[in-house]
């Protein structure tokens, strides 16, 4: 006989047999029958006892963006009752628009706008009528180790120069080129190498980063790959939190969940319009965009036929109502303003 991939020499033999006894046990083909009855009567008692008379709750899938699942995960948690069940996950938006173009899931979270290539995708697969919503406002936040006790705050042109992979003098708009010590920033500091700590690239919150600390300095800086990347950002508050020398970058809502365990760094954007110094990533200086230049929207994304389900316009509904706004603002992002939400709102189709 064959057992797990290996042959003994037994005899082959049925270990059921028509009219037989097996330790003392009698199976009949009429038991058979009895038993498979049993089984799918039981089947049927577990789908009732599951929805009853009622039919399976009406599903719908949402993935993308870590930085925006806080609030349509708590959106979700509200909404959801027997009849009607939102799922969300996160693979980044990247991730979840290539998830959303192939018509896998009904709503896509970004944390950047669309791109070009990404609707045309979604429109070669038959998912057209591509709609963004802003549904809030995000402080992209450098954070360290709490027991980072010589940085408080970072220029963008230093922040530039820790993530480029230009080595250069004239890298980051002539700032200078890449560090890899503390001590290169500033020589009071420790002369120990920085760790770095980012999101994947197929983040919308690293597309983002790469296009406001190095893209937009105009020098054709591109972002070094020896950083230890994640579309978790759980995993790098965990890592930074575990790393004296660590320094990364994530959404808000996940310095707010984790004061204790990383420090958010001040940003000076060097910008002679503003001329207010360092400035902290918080509800008011994001709102009022004073926290430049990592300040940003965040959105959801839905299609023609999403939008034709009356479950999907619900859940949109739901997340700009007053109820949805307060749990925005719980997660630790910045509410939109009721006038904006009033545009938002508008898009869903009767």
């Amino acid at each position: 006989m064959e057992r797990d991939g290996m042959e003994t020499n037994e005899p082959r033999s049925s270990s059921i047999q028509k009219g037989s006894r097996k330790g003392g046990v009698r199976i009949t083909t009429r038991g058979i029958v009895i038993l498979l009855v049993i089984i799918l009567a039981a089947s049927g008692v577990g789908a009732y006892l599951a929805f009853g008379n009622r039919a399976p709750p009406e599903l719908v899938r949402i993935d993308g963006s870590s930085t925006v699942y806080p609030i349509t995960s708590a959106w979700a948690a509200e909404f959801n009752n027997p009849g009607r069940q939102v799922v969300v996950a996160f693979s980044g938006t990247g991730g979840g628009f290539s998830k959303f173009c192939r018509g896998e899931t009904d709503l896509s979270d970004a944390s950047r706008p669309i791109k070009q290539s990404e609707r045309d995708a979604c429109t070669a697969s038959g998912i057209t009528g591509v709609v963004g919503f802003n549904i809030s406002f995000d402080g992209l936040s450098v954070v360290v180790n709490h027991g980072n006790t010589w940085a408080d705050h970072l220029t963008v042109d230093q922040l530039c120069r820790i993530w480029t992979q230009n080595t250069s003098s004239g890298a980051c708009g002539g700032a200078g080129g890449q560090v890899n010590q503390w001590n290169e920033l500033d020589s009071s500091w420790p002369s120990r190498k920085i760790k770095l700590y980012g999101p994947g690239t197929a983040s919308g919150t690293f597309d983002y980063f790469v296009e406001v600390i190095l893209t937009n300095r105009r020098t054709n800086d591109r972002i070094r790959s020896d950083f230890i990347g994640s579309e978790d950002d759980n995993v790098l508050v965990s890592g930074i939190a575990n790393d004296l020398d660590a320094l990364g970058y994530f959404g808000y809502a996940y310095v707010v969940e984790n004061t204790s365990r990383v420090k958010a760094l001040a940003i000076d954007d060097g910008n002679a319009t503003n001329g207010a110094g360092p400035i902290f990533p918080s509800e008011p200086t994001i709102k009022d965009g004073t926290y430049a230049p990592l300040s940003r929207p965040l959105f959801i994304y839905a299609s023609n036929r999403s939008l034709g389900r009356t479950v999907v316009k619900d859940f949109l509904r739901f997340g700009f109502s007053d109820r949805g706004t307060q749990l925005v603002g719980g997660t630790g992002y910045v509410s939109l303003t009721p006038a904006q939400i009033a545009v938002e709102v508008a898009k869903i189709p009767p």
